[in-house]
């Protein structure tokens, strides 16, 4: 899959049939994006707006629309309601939200730089730009799946269902609360809100298990989708390699760097074994987006001057295209121990060589731990799991 901004011929899906319909350009990657509001945005007529989709790899195998919209200097967007849900992200200007249902009160809630938000599903809301400064967002969906699905894209637009069970006009529904929880296995924080007011700046909870010196605050909104977490770490510093299914999707806030991607079957020494044709390296920022395709192990790097920051999004009915540990934690379990993360001691050598080199360009000293790399082999069961040949 190639950056492209042309249209497929005869698309077997709905929703492809719905993307080629709107006359706005689609972008097409592997893996990532390096600034989503550089890329070309076309008049939008559903939404009075701008825009452009966007389709990954990863998005498409698990049935993830994304789009970035860009709404004029003292304008509106169209009234709008659908059957999917949408994480709304803000990337650039300032506004506010009227929202209502079928049959209920309206509400308005502002927003600027970094708010994130979903507007509960089929519901009506019109989005309005508050200043002379173009607003841009972006936007990831389950759009694919409904549609898909339903196999009639007017309905999922033109359903008058009220999802009473989601969002019954709550006054403080898009107030941003304070409820934060640690729960499961790792008594990782997870935070119930509706809305966020600046995810770039937002105080995030210590959490070592991926990287060192990390933080990550996870985030749980408008019911079943979107979640997702927000994640910092230190300058010098990155993280340990990990696969799971598809349909992640991080953005950049704060901070540079890469991100090293391949299919697991390559194992856990990609380099070493002869493979490094085979990693594909996708540069990141504020503004960027990468996500994994299903299999794929991926780790963050930071080669910035300041502490590196994302925010991902995820959430429920993602296909099951990765079986996890019975634990259910098996993205941060090692792959030694039957799960699907590379433990520091156990990576490639030139994963750090490189990462070292690559912060001496910028300026910065490799901050990470030191390490001695284990030398015996993966168990057998460890290698079956990852699919590795011979």
């Amino acid at each position: 899959m190639q950056p492209s901004n042309d249209n497929d011929s005869q698309p077997q899906f709905k929703y492809e049939q719905f993307m080629q319909g709107e006359g706005i350009p689609i972008y097409r990657a592997t893996s990532g994006v390096d600034d989503v509001t550089a890329l070309p945005r076309r008049p939008w007529a559903r939404t009075g707006g701008l825009g452009t989709f966007i389709e990954l790899l990863s998005t498409f195998q698990s049935e993830r629309g994304m789009f970035v919209c860009e709404i004029p200097g003292g304008k509106s967007l169209e009234v709008h309601h659908h059957l999917y849900e949408q994480l709304t992200l803000v990337l650039q200007g300032r506004g506010a939200t009227e929202i209502w249902q079928e049959s209920g009160p309206k509400q308005m809630f502002e927003w600027g730089p970094g708010s994130l938000f979903a507007p509960p599903k089929n519901t009506y809301y019109r989005l309005y730009n508050g200043g002379r400064e173009a607003v841009i967002f972006f936007a990831i969906t389950t759009a694919p799946r409904v549609m898909n699905s339903l196999n009639e894209v007017e309905f999922v637009f033109n359903c008058k269902y009220d999802f009473t069970d989601y969002y019954n006009g709550q006054e403080n529904y898009f107030t941003q609360s304070q409820n934060r929880v640690r729960e499961g296995r790792y008594n990782a924080v997870y935070w119930y809100t509706n809305f966020i007011s600046d995810v770039a700046k937002e105080i995030v909870d210590d959490h070592e298990h991926k990287v060192s010196g990390g933080q990550l605050t996870g985030y749980r909104m408008a019911g079943e989708f979107p979640r997702g977490h927000i994640s910092e770490w230190p300058v010098g510093r990155y993280h340990k390699a990990h696969y799971h299914r598809p349909g992640a999707v991080l953005v950049g806030l704060k901070g540079k760097g890469y991100v090293n991607l391949w299919p697991k079957e390559l194992g856990i020494h990609p380099w070493q074994e002869g493979h490094a044709a085979k990693v594909v390296q996708v540069n990141w920022g504020p503004n960027s987006i990468y996500s994994p395709p299903d299999g794929w192990f991926h780790q963050h790097m930071s080669t910035g001057k300041a502490p590196a920051r994302h925010v991902a999004c995820y959430g429920a009915n993602t296909p099951l295209a990765i079986t996890r540990s019975p634990d259910g934690g098996s993205v941060l379990v090692p792959v030694r121990e039957g799960g699907q993360l590379i433990n520091y001691e156990d990576e490639d050598p030139e994963v750090r060589r490189y990462f070292t080199e690559a912060n001496a360009r910028e300026g910065v000293e490799c901050a990470m731990p030191p390490v001695t790399y284990r030398t015996d082999p993966l168990p057998r069961e460890a290698l079956g799991r990852l699919g590795v040949q011979g």
